[in-house]
């Protein structure tokens, strides 16, 4: 075996990016193939008739995860990148008209919640410190490492965990621990939210997932001035740098293998030989379409588990300013519960759903021609099951349309100058998500944790996974500690220098 190993990462999302970085810094020798023309994954980009959207993901948390990429290769963030910590992280419009700032600064969140509703500041105080309490008994352990590895598992901080283990809360569901701590019911929703962001069910998920509320809240929400985009734009000209190869508009047909041992991929007419193989790309698409594999261990288990919600995305040009929105605005449905039954138990998309508006021309004015808004505008749904989703995003569309018309109080319809919409099929055809799935497999069971996939394949020697779908699962800095979860292994694996 050559003393610099040959590695394939198949996807140029955050995961296989930050993958390749710490890889190509060990000195192996790195190739990423990506499909599209571009890299970022879900993290891409619209640029139309003046208008730009990030496709994917608004908000970026943990930047500390994103900043030691930069840092492990010696470059300094801000050269690349203008981070910026939002005052107001979220507007939340409810169906009576209220209306409620999350504020980051946790003074005024809580002075917020005190004049909104009828639950104090403390009780605010009360819940972000036990978010808080939650973080610190499992990130170093759930999210920063393998927990899988009888190394993380017999030290002292782990162990404190699993002796307390009633302290992160997995026994009670998000919505009832959050009940515990709230009476108001808008504000229990507001905190609800948050299973969202890993596309599950509060009313099943467990409350350890709590953990989200502390990053965003305690942690804080940042925006970044030049687009999410520029996040992959900026890794891809680092990780060149330092002699990635990057083979964009390429497709992986086949991940090669014998006897069990992974030995390069396929793509068209070609094969190339490589001593290890990273997937970022869904894991349930790596099983099924990669490795024609349904009967490993690995991939029986995966598949057992149910998948994610996904999501339809309408970007619209608008014209017109709307002093009323912030940056990133939630419209809630009047009942919750209702809702998330159509998603994971229906399997339909809901009469009444919670809608999100992202304008990120609020901070960035040459997202939008003068005059103009860029709206990226996002309900959950249901993963693609065989729905007929050309007559939902018409009826959604619609649905959309009158509850921000009615809300707002202005003729949505008329002031779209430009559209384009994503739906779970083109989700799946255009990311490898398997069934639109946006996490891979959703948290709805109290176990989910433990059975999200392996950064290390078990049954497949040579073969990693990275990106929303492996451990420790989806977001952003989570997406990006994945690849620096199985650049790791790799590095180990050969003895490589970091």
């Amino acid at each position: 075996m050559a003393t610099s190993p040959s590695i394939a990462i198949i996807g140029a999302g955050l995961g296989g990016l930050a993958a390749s970085i710490y890889l190509a810094r060990a000195g192996a020798r790195v190739t990423v193939y990506e499909q599209n023309p571009y890299p970022g994954g879900k993290a891409g980009i619209i640029n139309e008739s003046g208008f730009r959207f990030d496709t994917g993901p608004s908000l970026l948390t943990m930047p500390f995860v994103l900043e030691d990429i930069f840092t492990h290769t010696g470059k300094y963030i801000h050269d690349y990148l203008t981070l910026e910590k939002l005052e107001i992280v979220c507007r939340y419009f409810y169906p009576d008209g209220s209306i409620l700032n999350a504020f980051s600064d946790q003074d005024r969140f809580a002075e917020e919640i005190d004049r909104f509703s009828d639950d104090s500041r403390h009780q605010v105080f009360r819940y972000l410190d036990y978010c808080k309490k939650i973080y610190d008994r499992t990130a170093n352990l759930f999210l920063f490492s393998d927990f899988r590895q009888l190394k993380n598992i017999f030290n002292l901080p782990a162990l404190k965990t699993l002796l307390h283990i009633h302290q992160i809360d997995p026994f009670r569901t998000m919505h009832s621990a959050n009940a515990s701590f709230f009476t108001d019911p808008k504000i229990i929703q507001l905190f609800d939210r948050y299973a969202t962001y890993n596309g599950s069910d509060p009313y099943r998920v467990p409350a350890t997932l709590n953990i989200i509320q502390h990053v965003e809240y305690n942690l804080g929400g940042y925006i970044v001035k030049e687009g999410i985009h520029r996040i992959p734009a900026a890794i891809t000209e680092i990780a060149q740098e330092f002699g990635v190869s990057f083979r964009f508009g390429t497709k992986v047909d086949k991940i090669r293998h014998e006897q069990g041992t992974v030995t390069g991929i396929t793509t068209g007419d070609t094969t190339t030989d490589y001593d290890s193989v990273v997937s970022n790309t869904d894991a349930g698409f790596t099983y099924t379409q990669l490795l024609d594999d349904k009967k490993s261990k690995d991939a029986r288990r995966y598949f057992k588990q149910e998948p994610s919600s996904s999501a339809l995305v309408f970007y619209w040009g608008i014209k017109g300013l709307t002093e009323e929105l912030e940056t990133h605005n939630i419209f809630f449905s009047k009942n919750y519960e209702t809702e998330f039954n159509d998603i994971f138990e229906h399997r339909k998309c809901p009469n009444d759903p919670t809608v999100y508006v992202y304008i990120s021309s609020r901070f960035q004015k040459t997202d939008a021609p003068a005059g103009h808004e860029n709206w990226f505008v996002m309900i959950n749904t249901p993963y693609n099951s065989g729905q007929d989703w050309d007559n939902e995003t018409g009826r959604m569309r619609k649905i959309i349309i009158d509850k921000l018309s009615s809300r707002l109080r202005k003729d949505i319809a008329k002031r779209i100058v430009f559209e384009k919409v994503l739906t779970p099929v083109i989700i799946e055809r255009e990311t490898g998500s398997l069934y639109g799935s946006l996490y891979g497999i959703s948290s709805n069971s109290r176990f989910a944790a433990f059975l999200r996939q392996r950064n290390a394949s078990r049954d497949w020697k040579g073969l990693y996974f990275c990106g929303g779908s492996a451990h420790p699962g989806g977001g952003m800095p989570l997406v990006m500690l994945s690849g620096k979860i199985a650049a790791e292994k790799i590095i180990n694996k050969y003895g490589l220098s970091t």
